[in-house]
């Protein structure tokens, strides 16, 4: 069995390669074959409390027999905020470190292609090996210029094969807008805004593949689309290529009403991250059509949000190029 969006996928709009002479290109290929892991053990065995948790954030309903939902695969490999653990080499990082010295600083995930071959239970205790597949040529998208990183990863159980993972990145250098006149509404609308404070990093891009490049383009019209399924009419978000209860593979998309209310959240305080100002809320949202949607709560201050809040949809432009859709809620009159 296997899921993802396709090796050959490309998830970063307008993607060329540039022809100029390029000495870091020759650096970088040197890093392909080298381990980026090698017999790394999970930080945790695979657990039932984290198998609960995942399948409630995604509205996945917990496999019968009680084991970890396939896609889960990554989960049991991840580093987490404290770092990379032992096992890992440090090739990856020179790699990374190599690109952000050259001025290749941003970072975004493109594409990933799973395969599964046993499923994981319970008291399953992992181990992986990575591997730096590839570096692409430069390429020119309209994120900006760069390198796409392909890894490789194989998870065992022991000594069987539980399932691989291979995962790409752009790491790449913010095209720089154009400056000049212009007679559109648009443009106009652009230059009334305040500009950003000088050396403020812009929030990061969200990946756009084929999955799901119909809810972007309904977030650039002021919608917010969930998919409903074609044979059981079940509704599902984030988009997804099948559906989760029937396994059928046709669908269609919805606008949601916009209305709903906060099934839960959490205040961010630690660590922060560049262009986010903590603490904020982040709210998963239950919509009255039944799906859930993660989003910042606006409209009132961080510890005024509460469960059972009733939100509506806003759009934020959070930059020029980048809008996003929220949720403002209405603080409780004292």
């Amino acid at each position: 069995m296997s899921a993802g969006n396709g090796a050959g996928a490309r998830a970063v709009p307008g993607e060329r390669e540039t022809d100029e002479p390029d000495a870091l290109y020759e650096r970088l290929c040197a890093y392909a074959g080298r381990p980026a892991a090698a017999s790394a053990p999970g930080r945790d065995p695979v657990n039932e409390p984290m198998i609960r948790h995942w399948c409630e954030a995604l509205g996945h309903p917990v496999p019968p027999d009680g084991s970890a939902p396939a896609t889960m695969l990554q989960v049991w490999t991840m580093a987490g905020l404290a770092g990379p653990d032992s096992g890992r080499s440090g090739a990856y990082g020179e790699l990374l470190a190599t690109l952000d010295g050259a001025g290749y600083s941003s970072v975004v995930a493109t594409d990933c292609e799973q395969e599964y071959m046993r499923p994981l239970r319970p008291g399953d205790e992992i181990t992986f090996d990575a591997v730096i597949d590839s570096v692409s040529p430069r390429k020119t998208t309209k994120l900006g210029t760069g390198y796409f990183v392909t890894t490789r990863m194989e998870v065992r159980v022991g000594p069987a094969l539980a399932g691989t993972h291979r995962f790409r990145i752009l790491k790449y250098r913010p095209a720089r807008r154009r400056t000049g006149a212009s007679g559109s509404a648009a443009d106009r609308a652009r230059e009334s805004r305040p500009e950003r404070p000088q050396g403020m990093p812009l929030r990061p891009r969200p990946v756009v593949n084929r999955d799901n490049a119909g809810f972007w383009e309904g977030v650039q019209r002021h919608q917010l689309l969930f998919q409903r399924c074609a044979t059981c009419a079940v509704p599902r978000f984030p988009w997804l290529p099948g559906c989760n209860a029937c396994g059928s593979a046709e669908w269609r998309a919805v606008a949601a009403s916009g209305h709903g209310t906060v099934y839960s959240y959490v205040v961010m305080h630690h660590p922060p991250f560049p262009a986010f100002d903590p603490p904020y809320a982040v709210a998963l949202v239950e919509l009255d059509e039944g799906v859930r949607v993660i989003s910042n709560v606006t409209g009132v201050r961080h510890d005024q949000v509460r469960i059972g809040m009733p939100v509506e949809l806003e759009f934020l432009r959070v930059d020029d190029d980048l809008e996003l859709p929220v949720f403002r809620g209405a603080a409780r009159s004292t």
